[in-house]
């Protein structure tokens, strides 16, 4: 199947629905951490603003996004995930955004030039609150893909 006929098929829109669906899910348990380290001021502040439930807001739209990236990879590509597969598949997901987002973007998006791919213990953090997001979110597209 070529890449035009996966992307109007429903098999891919159920990819796509799933993997938005699963980020969110991905997103509370990373934003509830976020929030324990009184990270999601600084997320609101992308959209110049401080407030904790607007970095909350702007935090799981950016896991749907996320997600829904996610999703439609697989989806294009018509990848069967296992367990296995899906936790794996999510860890490089995570990754891929700690350093897209957390390394590069976010520290963009502050005006915070000086930190851009800068490594210490809060970058750690981050990358540990990515990886649990990709966990979660792998093994959600799993088990929403297997649902009828």
């Amino acid at each position: 199947m070529s890449t035009i006929s996966a992307v109007k098929s429903n098999t891919f829109g159920k990819y796509l629905a799933s993997g938005i669906i699963a980020g969110l899910g991905g997103g509370v348990i990373f934003g509830m951490m976020m929030a324990m380290m009184n990270m999601l001021p600084m997320v609101a502040g992308l959209i110049g603003s401080q407030s904790v439930v607007v970095g909350g807001l702007v935090h799981m739209a950016i896991s749907a996004a996320i997600g829904g990236f996610y999703g439609a990879v697989l989806g294009l590509g018509r990848v069967q995930l296992g367990w296995g597969s899906a936790v794996i598949t999510g860890m490089i997901n995570g990754v891929i955004w700690w350093v897209l987002g957390g390394l590069i973007l976010m520290p963009l998006g502050l005006g915070m030039t000086e930190m851009v791919l800068k490594i210490g213990t809060d970058q750690w953090l981050s990358l540990m609150g990515h990886l649990i997001y990709g966990v979660v979110t792998g093994v959600l597209f799993v088990v929403l893909l297997r649902k009828k």
